[in-house]
């Protein structure tokens, strides 16, 4: 699955580099979250294939830190990335005549560079907040990689502030991208409802459905475990479904973009061509 997931978003990204047909605002935000992808998944799923082979299952206290802090990174990145890419549908579809005044080149560079930093802002935050915890001298974390959530049940102090603090940062980082993807998107359906022609309807859903889809996957899992994780007295349950968000999405986001996009498919087409 990890091998899937770094050369299908490999691909995408040599595509819409390599294509001049796809140097579009659009393509542009989905290369990078092609890259965001591999970086989220490569924070954690080598070092868990490496503690099935060797069967060591260890992490130090700085290791622990540092892949904390490069998980909340790229991951927060995700959620911005998918955020500003239903702000570019939002534009495409409810004011045509003006995107490419809009999204010109200036703006999609910072806005990328603004979801850069916020993200670097969240995993600092988290960071720095677990790095104030108290723990045992060895203590066992019933995960597969270090989350806050499971570090702060294993810690020898009150946790009570520290978990409501957890939650408003997730509630900040977290919420407000879901709102802006919401507002989008009921936007861009009160707009496609007013399309008098059923052609112009399916063209203007169907150019959402490969981004609405991966937003679903990846928050549904996300906030599944976030929300669960205070009530949740079952591990396995947990670990199941940060697999899904951590491992699965990033690898069916080539897939779910590839087969609804007829531009992918072309260059990757050429691609192919060129490399043969």
């Amino acid at each position: 699955m990890y091998i899937v997931t770094m050369l299908g978003n490999l691909v995408i990204f040599l595509a819409v580099f390599s294509d001049s047909h796809l140097h579009t605002p659009m393509y542009f935000f989905l290369s990078i979250l092609s890259m965001a992808d591999i970086s989220f998944t490569s924070t954690t799923v080598p070092k868990m294939i490496l503690d099935i082979l060797t069967h060591s299952r260890v992490i130090s206290y700085v290791g622990c830190l540092t892949q904390l802090s490069f998980f909340y990174f790229f991951g927060c990145l995700d959620c911005l990335l998918l955020t500003v890419m239903a702000y570019d549908r939002f534009v495409a579809i409810c004011y045509p005549l003006h995107y490419l005044v809009i999204m010109n080149p200036h703006l999609c560079s910072s806005l990328v560079l603004v979801s850069f930093l916020i993200s670097l802002l969240d995993s600092q935050l988290h960071c720095l907040m677990v790095s104030q915890l108290t723990f045992c001298t060895n203590v066992e974390i019933p995960h597969f990689f270090c989350d806050p959530p499971q570090l702060l049940k294993i810690a020898c102090d009150d946790t009570s502030t520290n978990k409501i603090l957890l939650y408003f940062i997730g509630a900040i980082f977290g919420g407000i991208p879901v709102l802006g993807i919401l507002f989008s998107y009921i936007r861009i359906v009160s707009t496609i409802l007013r399309v008098p022609s059923t052609g112009g309807k399916y063209k203007a859903f169907s150019t959402c459905g490969s981004h609405l889809s991966v937003v679903c996957l990846f928050y549904g899992t996300a906030l599944g475990v976030y929300l669960s994780s205070p009530v949740s007295h079952s591990p396995r349950r947990d670990v199941v479904a940060s697999v899904m968000y951590t491992v699965v999405t990033p690898m069916l986001n080539p897939f779910i973009y590839c087969l609804r996009n007829r531009d992918i498919k072309k260059a990757m087409q050429r691609l192919l061509n060129r490399t043969v």
